[in-house]
């Protein structure tokens, strides 16, 4: 019998080795699995590549684990914002690699990675320091940077929904980037707020199947979220 239900995020990320890339949902504080996290940083491991649209928020989630020195390097779109004191501090110490991702090619460059495409050509970046070192080419007149897929030994997801197979939905915004990390990464984590019997699921609502998933976390809803809203 296929089930994927784990008891804790402890459990779920206690193989993370050292030096592992991670992918981590969310877009802002939408759909960011901050019990995951969490558990990675208690978990201790250490020389992370993280891969997330931003660089952490206030002091919880992404933002503690970097505050931790658990990340070596970060693929992201937006690493500044008021309240990302840590990677303000880490990379200007020295302490952490940046490798900036337009918004569109970190999503296309994930999503390549879990449809099995060898890279893409995409006009954005050309002609900035984005594109230095990479291969350019002129289709139709107009000039091209050739980006390569990005891909994970973890990805870190939260959804609203699921199985014990692993199939799952997500709640609105909170959904950003999870399904093409889930795709992307050897082992996807996916933190949920109800398990639902098999065949709950309406198929054609199912955005994650579980073939991409390996462990299931349920965890309680919290109140609020961040900003008063419910996550």
């Amino acid at each position: 019998m296929i089930d994927k239900i784990v008891a804790s995020c402890e459990v779920a990320v206690a193989d993370v080795p050292d030096g592992a890339t991670v992918m981590i949902g969310g877009f802002g504080t939408a759909g960011l699995p901050n019990e995951l996290t969490e558990a990675l940083i208690a978990q201790g491991a250490e020389g992370l590549t993280i891969v997330n649209n931003n660089a952490g928020n206030g002091d919880a989630g992404l933002a503690a684990l970097i505050a931790a020195g658990r990340v070596r390097k970060i693929i992201c779109s937006f690493p500044r914002q008021v309240d990302s004191h840590h990677f303000d501090r880490e990379y200007r110490a020295g302490r952490l690699e940046l490798e900036l991702v337009p918004q569109g090619n970190l999503a296309e460059r994930i999503r390549a990675a879990g449809a099995g495409i060898g890279g893409f050509f995409t006009p954005t970046g050309y002609g900035t320091e984005l594109a230095k070192g990479k291969e350019t080419r002129e289709i139709d007149g107009r000039m091209y940077v050739f980006e390569t897929p990005i891909h994970a030994d973890y990805a870190l997801i939260k959804a609203e929904r699921g199985d014990r197979w692993g199939n799952l939905t997500y709640r609105m915004t909170a959904r950003n980037f999870g399904p093409v990390m889930a795709m992307a990464a050897k082992v996807t984590i996916a933190t949920v707020h109800e398990v639902v019997p098999l065949g709950a699921l309406d198929p054609e609502a199912i955005v994650t199947p579980g073939i991409f998933v390996q462990h299931v976390v349920p965890i309680a809803r919290s109140a609020t979220g961040a900003g008063g809203i419910r996550p």
